[in-house]
């Protein structure tokens, strides 16, 4: 994830981008300058923390000693309560990413710590938005959104590998069968963008009088498809909240 930040910054004029890594090739290949840890706290104006969750403690007491920094963390689970007292400074925010951030299409939210500054709000939205769109969400959202989105991507790839298996079924080959499952999944999001229509208004106006699609739609219900998705989303969401 933070290579693809990495790499998202670099293509931007606004941002001279340093990174630090055990793995000075993986850092050149994101296209960012590589320093050491020391250098990079020295150099930089806003640092972000691309680490895992655990890695974290053993950092805090030299992060500490460094002043007039802001901060953008998107360790999961480390709370804006955690990173302010450990850094010693209010300007602080979280971001949670998915995956999608490696083909700058993530969906972010970004949780701001309640007296953090203006300046790096606005730097915090721009930075989120060169790898996707973003959401300010409340950190009591956070979990909810790790459901929905973080986790949420999955069950969208699962939701395309049924459909192309319910094609596969009807006789086209997987690969060819997945390929038009992308496309229609695509076309609808596309639809309900550009006319910001309810998709429960755009779903009826597909049902036909005794057609086809609402016997796919009755299909579904039967197998009580949104019950499903609700859990899923709630289920993620609350194994989050006991993490």
């Amino acid at each position: 994830m933070g290579s693809s930040i990495a790499s998202a910054l670099v293509g931007n004029p606004s941002y001279e981008v340093f990174a630090t890594d055990h793995s000075e090739a993986k850092v050149q290949q994101s296209g960012a300058h590589f320093l050491s840890l020391d250098r990079l706290l020295e150099k930089s104006d806003i640092i972000i923390l691309a680490l895992k969750p655990q890695v974290l403690p053993a950092l805090y007491q030299q992060l500490h000693t460094i002043q007039n920094k802001e901060w953008i963390s998107i360790a999961a689970g480390v709370s804006l309560e955690t990173l302010t007292g450990q850094l010693g400074t209010k300007n602080v925010v979280r971001f949670m990413p998915n995956i999608a951030a490696k083909v700058k299409k993530s969906v972010t939210a970004v949780c701001f710590e309640t007296l953090c500054c203006e300046d790096l709000r606005a730097k915090a939205m721009d930075i989120a938005s060169l790898f996707g769109s973003a959401f300010i969400l409340p950190e009591s959202q956070m979990a909810a959104f790790i459901g929905l989105s973080g986790s949420g991507i999955a069950y969208v790839f699962e939701f395309l590998h049924a459909m192309a298996l319910g094609g596969c079924k009807e006789g086209i080959p997987y690969p060819r069968s997945l390929q038009i499952a992308v496309d229609t999944l695509e076309s609808a999001t596309t639809l309900q963008k550009l006319t910001n229509r309810n998709p429960v208004d755009l779903l009826t106006g597909v049902c036909s009088a005794g057609g086809s699609t609402i016997e796919g739609v009755e299909a579904l219900a039967r197998n009580s498809f949104d019950h499903a998705v609700i859990e899923a989303v709630c289920q993620a969401a609350e194994k989050t909240k006991r993490m």
